[in-house]
């Protein structure tokens, strides 16, 4: 923002149009603030629940044993329980997982065992996955189309600053005052987060559908692969790179000891660099995807990526290693903006939360793959190879990106709840 007192036409245009969508637009204002608040506080407690489980085991086998319990859900509840999305309010699905959430992270002080830690944080995954859909896919309920664009950037500038930031000060609050208080602050985070959609005005859904069967509501989401083009593309594009940043985010703590010898706070220092990148990109990308145009911007993004990550494998040390991460950060916070869009602007409402949860079940999925392959593969290849065989993929999923969204149409979420499906997609 500009200095007190400087004149406002040498604000940048972008952050003017930007700031002024939060000031200017209430619901998204307290969406955005509601995002902000359970993101910061899921970062603190992300950190808090690793060092407690490791103190308690000494295992890195919980360790993982915690991170699949975090993302597992999500793969889950994609396939089985995505027309929740569709058939509930989506008001109330937030709040219900706020809610859930904080009472999860109020009883995890009381846990008396590692298993009851890794039990409660997947009870916790599950309201997880059912928010985080739920957002994306309500958001152009809150703004016209000519802004859904910016408004994805702000909502992902909201989790990226708090990826950047929130496992520093968590670390730091755990190191100082125990994992408790991590733990409650983040329980107070989401029920904050709650309080902040229960005074959203409109209607975050255009209307309910009717559904002939939960199965027959899951078989239709799963449809959607078929019918929605968008949704396929994102769906098959982004697993591919998932598979890439699986092995750049098991190999990474080795490259940062043991190549660069940097010790933890080189790991720390990477880690931070990509969270910068991030923020800036997925910012900024809000104002590009309609100047530029979505698919060319999709496919730039992600060659990004894999350029970025590319340089830092063959980076002399760890500095040099951190600038280029900044770089591959952008691309990714861009990349991450046209994904939303593309699907909320390729989808129908009545169905938008179901193609959200496949989307983001199928992410989950080659990540999980992913890492289980990229461990061995670090072991015995080295962590340079498996970063530079990471830019790789990203690299074949930028022209994979164009060649699956060419002739795909997309229509601006309006009043109809038609599917917008290609011969019904306006040019």
């Amino acid at each position: 923002m500009s200095p007190r007192g400087a004149s406002v036409s040498r604000v940048p245009r972008s952050l003017k149009v930007k700031t002024g969508l939060l000031a200017e637009r209430s619901d998204l204002r307290r969406l955005f603030l509601a995002t902000l608040a359970s993101s910061i506080g899921t970062w603190l407690a992300f950190v808090a629940l690793v060092i407690d489980v490791f103190d308690r085991t000494g295992s890195a086998a919980w360790v993982s044993a915690l991170l699949v319990a975090e993302f597992l859900p999500l793969v889950v509840i994609g396939l089985l329980a995505a027309p929740v999305l569709d058939r509930a309010p989506r008001r109330t699905v937030l709040i219900a997982s706020d809610f859930v959430r904080a009472a999860v992270f109020c009883t995890i002080p009381f846990a008396t065992s590692a298993l009851q830690i890794v039990l409660l944080a997947l009870i916790a995954g599950v309201a997880t996955s059912f928010f985080r859909p739920a957002v994306y896919a309500g958001l152009p309920n809150l703004v016209p189309d000519a802004e859904l664009p910016r408004a994805n950037g702000l909502l992902q500038s909201a989790e990226n600053v708090t990826l950047a930031l929130g496992p520093v000060v968590g670390g730091i609050l755990v190191g100082w005052v125990g994992p408790d208080p991590a733990y409650l602050f983040n329980a107070a985070s989401f029920v904050a987060s709650a309080l902040l959609i229960v005074r959203i005005r409109q209607n975050l859904e255009e209307g309910q559908g009717s559904s002939e069967g939960h199965w027959r509501d899951v078989v239709e989401g799963l449809s959607l692969l078929k019918k929605a083009p968008a949704l396929r593309a994102v769906v098959l594009t982004w697993s591919l790179v998932m598979l890439g940043s699986a092995g750049v985010s098991v190999a990474e703590v080795v490259l940062a000891k043991d190549v660069f010898v940097a010790g933890d706070a080189g790991y720390g220092l990477m880690l931070s660099a990509m969270g910068v990148g991030l923020v800036v990109g997925s910012y900024l990308a809000g104002t590009w995807v309609d100047s530029r145009g979505v698919r060319s911007l999709y496919a730039t993004s992600i060659a990004v990526m894999g350029l970025g990550v590319g340089a830092v494998a063959a980076s002399p040390g760890v500095w040099l290693a951190a600038g280029l991460l900044v770089f591959a950060g952008f691309g990714n916070g861009s990349a991450l903006v046209c994904n939303a869009v593309l699907i909320q602007r390729g989808v129908a409402d009545i169905v938008r939360g179901r193609a959200f949860t496949l989307a983001m079940s199928a992410s989950f999925a080659a990540l999980g793959v992913g890492m289980i392959a990229s461990g061995p593969l670090t072991d015995s290849l080295g962590p340079r190879e498996v970063w530079g065989l990471a830019a790789a993929l990203l690299l074949v999923a930028a022209p994979l990106s164009l060649a699956l969204t060419r002739g795909v149409r997309l229509a601006p979420p309006g009043p109809t709840p038609e599917p917008a499906l290609p011969s019904q997609q306006r040019a």
